[in-house]
Order: structure tokens, then C-alpha cells, then sequence
């Protein structure tokens, strides 16, 4: 094969496309099965409302693409060829997807189908159920998938641009990301109900320094809003244990293995039996719950809906919720 300077040769994708180009437009498909569903040209173009010349026309440059004879006239009938019927076979599958896809695409702009997908922090499990309650009532054929990871597991999934929409309690240091803060996430000092400092008020942060302390992990958002906190204060804490869940936090401290600093939400939505928060002054720690979502990624039509949802009743059905 000679190359001429300056010309390449077409790709796979561009031979693909030029082939799919030369076995006809969309509209001659139609008129191939409208005139062999009818039996003849002039049946056709009445329902398809073209003259016989302007069809006749098409269904000439269809045979003359493909080199093909579509059909032999016989008296006042058209007799079909091999080539003309798979044709038309082939037209019928073609126009019925194509039908399958608006009726699909028309389903999702109405929102009777679709999916969204959040991943959100760990300590975010406990208040999104109560926000994606009313909208999947409101849209019962919505498919929500909900992940739920440490803080680098779901900056890692907002990297990679897996999800519609991410949860976070201090967004990530990322370029190209949206944000809105929709919910306060209060954090509070916890102990055991039968603690010695359970049952006093008017502390000072001072009185909690000898108390051993049970924390999220280094990278979380709690741990974070935390350390932030503390350096500002410039104190510190005596942090007897390391632990990645709230649950077990909860748990760890209803066993007088030490005290905790938790989300609010931790305590409320996912129960607080046995643990009593204390009034301590400069408590709670107040940072922001935000959905973020990555700039670069067209939302789809449930996402935008979801998007407006959260920024009114979705708000409004938070903040009615006590904390």
C-alpha cells in the first residue's frame, strides 16, 4: 500500500463509521420497512406523507450504497430479494432500539427509572438514610447506590469520578470540585453514664486533659476537626487508643475504656445508650457536612433533581431533625 506524504491512512473506528454511514440514513430505513410492511411505493408514501418520486429516490440511493437489488417488481408486487429482506430485518432491529432508547432516555428525564450513586464518610451513615428517604419516595424507580468508606477511600472514589455525589465533613484540598454545605456537624465530648464527670457541669477543657481519650483515625474528618481544635487551644490530649468506626468508639466507651469526641449525629441516629455528653465550654466543635461533586462530570437528570432535592426540602428535612 503507497501512504502519500501528508495523508493517513483511515482508522478502525473511521472505516467503522464510513460503513455504518453507507448502509443508510435513518430515513431511508424507515421508508425500506414502511414500503415492505405496505407492499407498495404508493401505499408508502401516503402514510409516510412523501411523494412516490422523493421515496422511490431514497430507496435507489439505499440499493446503490450497499449494491444491492432490494426488490423485484412483479406485476403490481414487490418481491423482496435475499439482500432486500435482511434489509429490513435489520432496519426493524435498528429503529426498535432507537424506539427503546428515547423511551428510556424520556423515563429518565421523568424520573420513573435511573440510578445515583453517593459515597459518603463514615460518620454521614447515619443522617443520609433520613435524607434519601423522601426522595426515593417521591421517586420509588430510582436505584440509589450508597458507598460507604474512610475519608481517603472516598476521596479516592471522588478522584477517580466513580459516583454522583460525595459526603464529606472537611472537603478535600482537590481542584476542579463543587461544593455545598448543607448540615452542621456538631462534635462533642462523650463518657460512660456512670463516669465521675457524667454528672457535672461547667467543665473546662482542662478537666478532660488527664481522661484517656478513644479516636478516630489520623485522615478522618473527625479526627481532623479535632486536631484543629486542640492546636488552637494549644493543648493536647492523652489518647489512649486508635479506633477507624464510631460504633466501636460508642461501644469502647460504655466499657470505661476512656472517653470520646463524636459527631452528633453518631449519638442521635445511630444511638447514644449508655452515654451521656458532657457540657464542656468551647464544645461542640461545629465543622460542615458538604456534597461534593467533581466539576468535570455532567450530572444526570436524577442527579440534578437529587441536587435541587438537597438544597431545599432535603435541608429543611435535616434541620427539622434534632441533633
Amino acid at each position: 500500500m503507497i501512504i502519500r506524504a501528508g495523508f493517513a491512512p483511515p482508522t478502525l473506528m473511521q472505516r467503522t463509521v464510513m460503513n455504518i454511514n453507507r448502509l443508510g440514513t435513518l430515513r431511508q430505513l424507515e421508508i425500506l420497512v414502511e414500503v415492505y410492511h405496505r407492499g407498495s411505493i404508493s401505499a408508502a408514501a401516503e402514510t409516510l406523507n412523501l411523494s412516490q418520486p422523493t421515496l422511490s429516490m431514497q430507496l435507489k440511493k439505499l440499493a446503490s450504497q450497499n449494491d444491492i437489488i432490494l426488490y423485484n417488481q412483479v406485476g403490481k408486487r414487490l418481491v423482496f430479494t435475499e439482500a432486500g429482506e435482511v434489509m429490513v430485518t435489520s432496519a426493524k432491529a435498528i429503529l426498535r432500539e432507537l424506539t427503546a432508547l428515547n423511551s428510556q432516555l424520556s423515563e429518565l428525564h421523568g424520573l420513573t427509572r435511573g440510578t445515583l450513586k453517593l459515597a459518603v464518610v463514615t460518620s454521614a451513615k447515619y443522617f443520609t438514610p433520613h435524607l434519601l428517604g423522601p426522595f426515593c419516595e417521591r421517586y420509588p424507580g430510582i436505584d440509589v447506590q450508597l458507598k460507604i468508606g474512610n475519608r481517603e477511600q472516598v476521596i479516592e472514589r471522588l478522584a477517580q469520578a466513580e459516583d454522583d455525589f460525595y459526603v464529606f465533613s472537611h472537603n478535600p484540598d482537590m481542584r476542579h470540585i463543587s461544593a455545598i454545605e448543607f448540615l452542621p456537624n456538631p462534635l462533642v465530648p462523650i463518657v460512660a453514664n456512670d463516669h465521675p464527670l457524667a454528672k457535672r457541669k461547667n467543665l473546662q477543657l482542662n478537666d478532660l486533659l488527664d481522661e484517656p481519650f478513644l479516636m478516630r483515625e489520623t485522615g478522618s474528618g473527625t479526627r481532623r476537626a479535632i486536631d484543629r481544635f486542640l492546636a488552637e487551644q494549644n493543648v493536647s490530649l492523652n489518647v489512649r487508643m486508635t479506633i477507624e468506626s464510631n460504633e466501636a468508639i460508642k461501644h469502647c466507651v460504655m466499657s470505661h475504656l476512656g472517653m470520646s469526641i463524636l459527631s452528633a449525629h453518631a449519638l442521635s441516629f445511630g444511638g447514644d445508650e449508655g452515654i451521656v455528653r458532657l457540657e464542656v465550654a468551647g464544645f461542640p466543635i461545629v465543622s460542615q457536612w458538604s456534597f461534593v461533586w467533581p466539576n468535570e462530570k455532567t450530572l444526570s437528570p436524577v442527579a440534578d433533581v437529587f441536587l435541587q432535592y438537597l438544597q431545599t426540602e432535603g435541608r429543611q428535612t435535616l434541620d427539622a431533625m434534632a441533633y
